[in-house]
């Protein structure tokens, strides 16, 4: 081949190679048929869970929410706080929360669900299989441990001269061997087992009396640590075989604090679950006063409209164009005020259907049918500071944790001390030509050596002639040089109690505080309802004056409209200062730990399956049957003062607390909300020729005493009627409707009749019977829960 074609060939080879660049080609195989439906051309894709949970019916079930476009409740449901208390407990499996929101809906369990809190908690701790008290017992059970085994042995061995007299060329063989062990770990950290064994032996060796044997013993041992890992205080504390610093995982008295510091967790969670439905609960009662005070001045804005319309109409004084603009704007004002008043009522209604676990919308409107109360609560400072002090899960928690650092300390110090164990073992021997021969023979100690001697024994023959017997004792010290590590752990667990410590003294310095602020803010809250309440009935008296004199033409109309929308204002803050009032007194008893007893909410355990009863009797009367050993000045000193006391000694298990006359928690009469300095008159003022609601006379809390309802005609009459906004003339089958007929401009004259407030028929309907949820607070069968008995 020329030069000139070899270059050529060269640029070729060179271009080919620029072209097709470096990339990996597939193989060919000769059996392809192109079928390529298993390959998969992504490592990881988001996939759907293969999951059969089923759905509860509140989601299933739920309606389009209420909204102002969609106001069409099918029914009141007149709703009670104890009522509401106990649908929450009976359907809160998972115990929901708001998160400190009261504007939006919660969204913690789509967010932190692994860290929600449940009624399976407490029992998911007991029966933790590192952690929990039953692990943690379960380290000085007893355990037995058995094996059997049979080998064959055939290898040559390299042997010769005299050696061949005694062993064969050829080394065969059988063993079996058959091994019982039962240990048991004691309190006090030592360790004590019986072991039985047995071997099988045949080998063709000549230097044996006979080709085969059976050998048996029966061996007791014991360790017993003398320093390091002695005592029962430590054991309990860190378990056996314990490691400086890791007391978490196997002490029992550890176990039994991390058991009591989740059920302390589990009350503090359901504590502020029915802390959150009493404010819901409250915040929809002032929900519906709101819209209650906002209903009346819209109607008040709209019958001001109408005659000022009409005087316009007939030229008279007082319908100047200005006049009826500004009355027109006032009704509008209103209007909007009413609107998100009732997106506003919806909202706090669906917030309080979400914490008691209802479907967002049924069908129904929840109304709260309980009154707030206005007598005057008085707290003793002294003994409320003590309650606090006492009955506060989260110092309790607190506490327990204290506790469970001085016993870590305790057993830190026992690791400065170097390790002197003493052992012990004994043992019984017996050798024969058979295993059990009931016409065989013990193998005697002064019979003559050879296979005459073995013939017709059996192994357990010798044994329990108890001839041949073994012993050992002794002492084993191992002692680390300086002790760095323990000194370590001890300084580690001081800093750890030291901590805790600081942590317990400022909790209950914090607790002080809040308590102190909450009883600030009940006395401030009901010094503020008495005068909102004289502000009320002020703003009454001046519609009423402006009223009459706007008619005789004596003030302009923007004085009157100015005390319309004042009185509305007034209403409204009354109604405000009046739950938050309430809300303080929960806060109260929140602040000082009684807020459940104040609910009537007891936690217990809940059922266990009947099985796990009749075994607990059985072990109880096993026990009651055994030996009791006295552990002396060792046993760990006490580290719970007995069960905590939920509930009043004047009250009963189930029902609200009853408190004692004379008690810190009895509601004293306090000054009545009376407007001053002017005295009342016996017979309220009139409005529209309807009365204005009495206040109720102080009592106890939640009376159903009669609030007062405004000092105008407003919504309705609390408890009896429908949706607030109901006017004379309209059946109590018929609320009006808070959304106009629409947003248009009225055209100048009278004020259309479309204006007016449209009425909502709520008359009998078919309405399926809506079927709420009873869920069971119970674990599974088989499983333990912890739950609460309802009120």
């Amino acid at each position: 081949m020329s030069r000139q074609v070899q270059r050529n060939v060269a640029w070729l080879l060179v271009t080919v190679a620029f072209l097709t660049g470096c990339h990996p080609v597939q193989p060919a195989y000769l059996f392809e048929d192109g079928d390529l439906s298993h390959y998969k051309g992504v490592a990881t894709e988001i996939e759907y869970p293969d999951d059969h949970t089923c759905t509860l019916a509140e989601v299933e079930g739920a309606l389009p929410p209420l909204t102002l476009s969609n106001a069409d409740a099918r029914e009141i449901w007149d709703l009670r706080l104890e009522e509401a208390i106990q649908i929450t407990l009976a359907n809160s499996k998972v115990v929901r929360t708001i998160n400190g929101r009261s504007d939006l809906p919660s969204d913690v369990l789509l967010r932190l669900a692994d860290s929600s809190v449940t009624v399976y908690g407490p029992a998911l701790v007991e029966t933790n299989p590192i952690r929990g008290v039953e692990a943690a017992l379960s380290a000085f059970d007893a355990q037995l441990r058995s094996n059997v085994t049979w080998q064959r042995n055939d290898r040559p061995v390299n042997i010769g001269g005299v050696g061949g007299l005694l062993f064969a060329p050829v080394f065969k063989q059988d063993l079996g061997t058959f091994q019982t062990t039962l240990q048991k770990i004691n309190a006090t950290g030592g360790t004590m087992s019986f072991a039985h064994n047995v071997a099988y032996e045949w080998n063709n060796n000549p230097s044996r009396a006979i080709p085969s044997d059976w050998n048996v013993n029966f061996e007791a041992t014991f360790r017993q640590p003398l320093l390091q890992g002695a005592g029962v205080e430590f054991n309990r504390i860190a378990g056996p075989n314990a490691q400086p610093g890791f007391f978490f995982s196997n002490g029992v008295m550890i176990a039994r604090i991390n058991m009591d510091v989740s059920l302390a967790d589990f009350e503090l969670s359901i504590r502020n679950l029915v802390s959150d439905v009493e404010i819901s609960y409250w915040d929809l009662y002032f929900a519906y006063r709101q819209l209650d005070a906002v209903l009346a001045g819209r109607d008040s804005a709209l019958e001001t409209w109408r005659k000022v319309a009409a005087l316009r109409d007939e030229g008279a004084k007082g319908g100047e164009l200005e006049n009826e603009a500004q009355a027109r704007e006032q009704y509008y004002l209103f209007r909007g005020q009413v609107q998100e008043a009732l997106s506003r009522l919806y909202g706090v209604e669906n917030r309080l259907r979400y914490l008691m676990g209802l479907a967002a919308t049924d069908g129904r409107l929840i109304r709260p049918s309980d009154e707030p109360t206005v007598a005057e609560a008085t707290f003793d400072w002294y003994e409320i500071h003590s309650e606090a002090l006492t009955r506060s899960a989260e110092l309790r928690r607190q506490k327990f944790r204290v506790k469970q650092r001085e016993l870590e300390l305790v057993a830190s110090r026992n690791f400065l001390l170097p390790r002197l164990d003493a052992l012990g073992t004994y043992r019984w021997m017996g050798l024969g030509d058979d295993l059990i021969d009931p016409n065989g023979k013990g193998f005697g100690v002064n019979e003559s050596s050879g296979s005459a001697a073995l013939l017709g024994t059996d192994a357990y023959s010798t044994l329990f002639d108890g001839n041949f017997e073994e012993w050992q004792l002794g002492l084993q010290l191992q002692v680390p040089i300086g002790f760095r590590q323990a000194m370590s752990s001890v300084r580690n667990a001081q800093l750890q109690l030291a901590r805790e410590r600081a942590v317990l003294q400022d909790q209950e310095l914090e607790l002080s505080h809040l308590l102190s602020e909450a009883k600030r803010q009940l006395e401030l809250t009901y010094a503020t309802a008495v005068t909102q309440y004289n502000r009320r009935v002020a703003a009454v008296d001046e519609v009423r004056a402006a009223q009459v004199r706007f008619n005789v033409g004596a003030v302009t109309l923007d004085l009157l409209l100015d005390a319309q929308r004042r009185l509305a204002d007034a209403e409204s803050a009354y109604f405000q200062a009046i739950t938050a009032y309430n809300k303080a007194i929960a806060q109260m008893h929140l602040r000082k730990g009684s807020l459940l007893e104040y609910n009537g909410v007891y936690l217990a355990e809940g059922p266990w399956p009947g099985k796990a009863y009749f075994d607990a009797q059985k072990r109880a009367r096993e026990r009651d049957a055994s030996f009791y050993m006295n552990y002396g000045y060792t046993r760990p000193s006490v580290m719970s003062r007995g069960p905590y006391q939920q509930i009043g000694p004047n009250a009963t298990i189930g029902g609200p607390h009853q408190p004692a006359e004379g008690s810190y928690e009895t509601i004293v009469p306090g000054e009545q909300m009376q407007p001053t300095p002017v005295e009342p008159t016996n017979e309220p003022p009139l409005l529209n020729g309807s009365p204005m609601g009495r206040l109720p006379q102080p009592g106890v809390r939640r009376a159903s005493a009669e609030m007062p309802v405004g000092t105008q005609q407003s919504s309705f009459s609390w408890g009896k009627l429908g949706l607030p906004g109901e006017q004379p003339g309209i059946s109590p089958s018929a609320d009006p409707a808070v959304q106009p007929a629409s947003f248009n401009q009225p055209q100048f004259g009278t004020p259309a009749a479309a204006e007016a407030p449209q009425p909502l028929n709520l008359g009998p309907q078919a309405i399926r019977p809506y079927e709420s949820r009873a869920r069971d607070a119970a674990a599974p069968t088989g499983a333990p829960a912890t739950g609460w008995t309802r009120p």
